[in-house]
């Protein structure tokens, strides 16, 4: 495997820039608009990229057209003779329930904003995302408390790369308060087949939703 990686680095290719490439990709999600320059090296140097990460058991996912880029596992693959399995680079995360819930009706108002076309954008406020969620909780939620703790999964879906958070030159000042851009990239991870099965994942939710009151509502009997 040495051999390979050695081979992936050879003196026919930018070393620099594909060290770069592979500790960004490493780290995150690498996006068109936030670095033109380490883009273009991206598209130069895929096939280089691409090479090298295999060795890694991970996989380039690259959607020019939207301008972003990531890795994510290969599918796991028993191999003959192979007994352990391999250690994930790229951790899962378990996502609360606010969280996935979040990401469900984002994913849905992304798919609304294409179909009516026009700005490529998906804008939205604080506020917006707030009453977007409310819909879902129990009537007896105390809204001051909710839209408090909101802020936490705003932050986490933020930290997760779907939401990027606009500075006030941005045009981001708007009456909800803070503005947030969807990033288009959570098209990748929310795919058509589960949007379109998205009302009975909402009618999960809901259900999930009633249920926990319940439970709240016994203890607190």
């Amino acid at each position: 495997m040495v051999g390979d990686l050695s081979n992936a680095l050879s003196s026919t290719t930018p070393t620099a820039d594909l060290s770069v490439l592979l500790i960004s990709l490493l780290k995150g999600v690498l996006y068109r608009d936030s670095d033109e320059r380490l883009w273009g090296s991206l598209l130069d140097l895929q096939v280089r990229v691409r090479e090298y990460v295999t060795a890694l058991h991970l996989e380039l996912v690259l959607d020019e057209a939207e301008g972003y880029a990531f890795l994510k596992s290969r599918p796991e693959a028993k191999d003959e003779g192979q007994t352990t399995a391999l250690p994930r680079l790229v951790v899962r995360r378990q996502l609360s329930f606010p969280v996935s819930l979040l990401l469900a009706l984002l994913r849905k108002k992304l798919a609304e904003s294409d179909t009516h076309g026009g700005d490529t954008r998906l804008v939205m406020s604080r506020e917006e995302m707030v009453e977007m969620v409310r819909l879902f909780m129990p009537q007896s939620t105390n809204d001051a408390k909710f839209a408090d703790q909101f802020e936490v999964h705003i932050n986490k879906v933020t930290d997760l790369g779907f939401l990027r958070k606009l500075k006030p030159a941005e045009g981001a000042v708007a009456a909800g308060g803070a503005s947030y851009e969807v990033r288009r990239i959570l098209r990748a991870f929310v795919d058509a087949q589960w949007l379109g099965d998205l009302d009975a994942h909402l009618a999960g939710y809901r259900a999930q939703l009633a249920d926990t009151s319940e439970g709240e509502e016994r203890q607190h009997g």
